[in-house]
């Protein structure tokens, strides 16, 4: 048994989201956004590398020495899984684990809505999960993953760095490729993808302007096209992928953009009122005609407005998201108050 090991042990126990290993800091548990130490003494610098190099394999830690940073997943039987991201810096090496559910949870485990399952059932076109690091983005692919894994009899395959949740066969055939293992990027398997007949693509991140301008090309083409994009918001969603384009391909863009965009579901995770979990707002933009006749106009400026204005069809905005859980007395005065854009929604509340 590798010696963290244990760690992931503690913090399953303790419910926690992440595990952090560092000099000069005993090991270190995220819950629910704070930070726990154990009582394991102070780490040195030639401990923390010991107990990271314990669990890497060879070709991972040439990676790492010749990267000075590398993502991987480990899985300890019995356990579950756990993604990690170790680094090198001023202090020596260190490492971040994300804590993976072992059960893949289902989109209405995570209170995501009908109107997101329906736009799962679209059979081409392109489909993004933003928010910032640690919001559940991964997450929410899974779900998202599961349900048409449940429903519908396609070729799935992922692109993922590292592979988190291991899907099983259902209804679907899933092939799950992690990359530098299985591939070299996301940009040279979304290439080979187009020869594999597959029906849905799940990409684990959109982090160059090859990877976009593929995974657009292939929701374009007969394709469901599942992705990430860490975003705080759906029209600043639209700007970041026109923007990634040079001034000279941004029209092609927008045309092409305005016809695969199905959905953009943006997601922050909110301490809950109890103070014993986290609670999902959500942000969502539904590709309809009128959204895609402002992406192609070069009107993105009019999208928010557009979202208010389709609240009975299934759009909201962050805003909205947060004051109905403050409404619900899911989250506190406070908590709503620091993640509001308008914060004059919420000033009816402050003499309460």
């Amino acid at each position: 048994m590798a010696i963290i090991d244990k760690v992931f042990k503690a913090a399953i126990d303790n419910k926690a989201s992440d595990v952090h290993i560092a000099p000069g800091e005993p090991f270190i548990l995220r819950h629910l956004g704070t930070f726990i130490k154990l009582k394991s003494g102070t780490l040195s610098p030639d401990h923390t590398k010991k107990i990271i190099f314990e669990i890497l394999d060879p070709q991972q830690k040439k990676i790492l020495m010749e990267n000075l940073q590398i993502d991987f997943a480990y899985e300890v039987e019995g356990l579950g899984r756990f993604r990690g991201s170790a680094m090198m810096h001023n202090n020596g090496l260190s490492a971040v684990f994300r804590v993976i559910p072992p059960v893949i949870p289902t989109l209405e485990d995570l209170g995501i809505p009908e109107i997101v399952r329906k736009s799962l059932d679209n059979h081409q076109g392109l489909i993004l999960v933003t928010g910032a690091t640690g919001h559940g983005k991964s997450t929410t692919l899974a779900a998202m993953i599961n349900y048409i894994n449940m429903n519908r009899a396609h070729h799935v395959l992922t692109i993922e760095d590292p592979i988190e949740f291991v899907h099983p066969l259902k209804q679907c055939i899933v092939n799950q490729r992690q990359l530098l293992r299985d591939t070299f990027s996301y940009a040279n398997a979304l290439k080979g993808a187009l020869r594999q007949d597959p029906d849905v693509i799940m990409i684990g991140e959109l982090r160059d302007l090859e990877t976009i301008s593929l995974a657009i090309s292939a929701a374009e083409t007969g394709h469901l096209v599942i992705g990430t994009l860490s975003t705080n918001s759906a029209p600043k969603t639209v700007d970041r992928i026109i923007d990634s384009f040079p001034p000279g391909e941004q029209n092609q863009i927008r045309t092409m953009l305005s016809e695969s965009l199905k959905a953009v579901i943006t997601q922050r995770l909110l301490k809950g009122k109890t103070g014993d979990r986290m609670v999902l707002a959500l942000e969502i933009l539904l590709g309809n005609l009128s959204v895609g006749n402002l992406i192609r106009d070069c009107k993105t400026f009019q999208i928010q407005s557009v979202m208010q204005m389709g609240k009975n069809i299934g759009m909201r905005l962050m805003d909205e998201s947060i004051l109905e859980l403050l409404e619900q007395e899911q989250i506190s005065l406070d908590v709503a108050f620091a993640n509001a854009s308008n914060t004059k929604l919420f000033k009816k509340y402050m003499t309460q």
